[in-house]
Parts: structure tokens; sequence; C-alpha cells
């Protein structure tokens, strides 16, 4: 029998990866609600499970579990957004490790507003690996039937609405509004734009990042669009440049080791079919984070 990454029930398990198949908002390329299903497919049959940068085997330290919320692609985003909320607090309530598998990047409203209702907003950073600021109050400017304030597009403005700092890391594709709200949003909004200025298509050193992170705890958002499309080409919007497979794997290793990461996503991707790459190296990055994760427990 294949040897899978999930090995427990969600009673007994200390992680809980939950899928949120959800792809209504998205603005160029759909499928992003088949990927769930593919990223548990490779943890299921593919995935090595000795993780070779904290040198163990993640699932015999921490029991792991996986739960898809079924029929969100049929609500509204409103609805789509309270019922992945409403999941995310019941196992919040059970102190689980939750890690949301996405769907589009809408889907970060549910786990997002939970952890408002739980923590104090000015004590946790929302760290997000993005092409994109998503920082749009909704999407009207470049959609004739718009979604509204929870289209895609606006996850990171009604995050910073809620309170939470931000630290933007692969930005390289926005509107001018956006950047105008980011800019006069400095006290709460650090970003990282990829490509520009002085420092054209060089990377910010992993450590100013970190730095940028001023506190201790993190939920880390992971557009998968964030990345270079060589490593990342079945996304919705994808953006030439981004962050290479090495510098994404180490900056993530970096805040897992150097803050306390209270919960993390994963989103966007969007399979073309059974072998995806995206799918694959998606996989790859939730499993190293649940490694970094095992090892502080």
């Amino acid at each position: 029998m294949v040897e899978s990454a999930i090995t427990s029930n969600i009673d007994k398990a200390q992680i809980v990866l939950l899928g949120a198949n959800y792809d209504k908002t998205s603005s160029f390329g759909k499928g992003a609600n088949k990927g769930v299903n593919a990223i548990k497919l490779v943890l299921d049959t593919q995935i090595e499970l000795y993780d070779r940068y904290v040198k163990n085997i993640p699932s015999e330290k921490l029991k792991i579990a996986f739960k898809n919320i079924t029929n969100l692609n049929k609500l509204s985003p409103e609805k789509m957004v309270a019922k992945i909320k409403l999941e995310y607090l019941q196992l919040l309530e059970k102190n689980k490790f939750i890690i949301l598998i996405g769907g589009e990047h809408s889907v970060s409203n549910g786990p997002i507003q939970a952890i408002n209702e739980k923590f104090t907003s000015n004590q946790i950073t929302i760290v997000q690996i993005d092409a994109h600021f998503d920082l749009r109050n909704d999407d009207s400017d470049y959609n004739d039937k718009p979604h509204g304030c929870y289209a895609h597009s606006t996850i990171m403005r009604r995050t910073n609405e809620l309170g939470f700092k931000l630290v933007q890391i692969g930005i390289r594709a926005y509107s001018k509004d956006e950047l105008e709200y980011a800019l006069k949003n400095k006290n709460t909004i650090s970003f990282f734009e990829w490509g520009n200025g002085e420092e054209l298509f060089t990377q910010p050193a992993i450590n100013k990042i970190i730095s940028s992170i001023k506190t201790k705890n993190v939920y880390l958002s992971i557009d998968v669009d964030g990345f270079d499309p060589s490593v990342m080409p079945e996304t919705g919007t994808p953006v030439a440049g981004g962050l290479s497979w090495d510098y994404g794997v180490k900056l993530i290793n970096k805040i897992f080791k150097e803050r306390n990461v209270i919960g993390a996503d994963i989103v966007e991707v969007a399979p073309h079919g059974t072998n995806s790459l995206a799918a694959y190296n998606a996989a790859q990055l939730l499993h190293n984070m649940i490694g970094q994760y095992s090892i502080k427990k």
C-alpha cells in the first residue's frame, strides 16, 4: 500500500489540512477549485515522506488529517467566507494547527476572520507571498459583473481593515489604486517588490524580510503565483518573474524558525491535468511547512 502524508482522523490529529475548493471570482484562468484534490493526490501518492530540511518524517512525529469543505462553488463569496470561517473556528477550538488549501485567494478570508476572533490583530502579522497586492476594494475596475468586496483581488484589503499588519513578498503586478493604498498605509503594510528600482531583478535579503515582521506571531498566506511561473505554471493569474524555488523554500523555513506561525494557507493552484507541476510543488511546500512545524513540537 502506498504511504500517505495524511495519517489520521481529525479528532486525533495535531495538524488539519482544510480543503476549500472555491473558484467563483478568479479573473483570468479558471480551475483553482480543482487544486485541493490535485494537491491531496500528491500527498497521498507521490510526496517523499522524509523531509530533507528537518531530517525527519513529519507524519511520524505528528498526526495529520484532511477535511474537505464540499460544495463551496455553489455559494456566493459572502456565504463561502462564512462557511470556511465556521469550519476554521471549530478546528481552532480543538487546538489544531490548520493549513488551508485553496481554491482562489478569497478563501483566505475565512481563516483570517476566524483568527481575528481568537487573537488580537495587532499581535499577528499576515505574511503574504504573492505576485499581486490584492488590495483592491472590489473587482469593479476589471469585471463587468463584479463579485464585490470578497473578490480574490481584495483579500489583503479586507485583512488590513481588520487591523492586521501585512508583509507582502513577490509583488510585481498591481493597479495604481493598490499602490497608493499600500503607500498610504506604510505603518501597517510593508512590501517587497520583485524587479524594480536600483535592485532590478534581484531578490531582497531574507533577513531583511524577517526583520520587517514586527510581531512574534505570523499567519502565512502563499498564493502560488508569487513564485516564478517556471515553478508554478498552473495558476489563475501567472506573472513573469517572482520567487525562485530555492529562495522561496529558504524564506518559508526561516519564517517558521524565527517566528511563531499560527496558521497558513496555500492557494491558486489551477491544475491542467493529472500530472500537475504546480500541484506537486504546492504539496511539497505544504509538506515542508509541516516539517518545520514538527521540529517545534
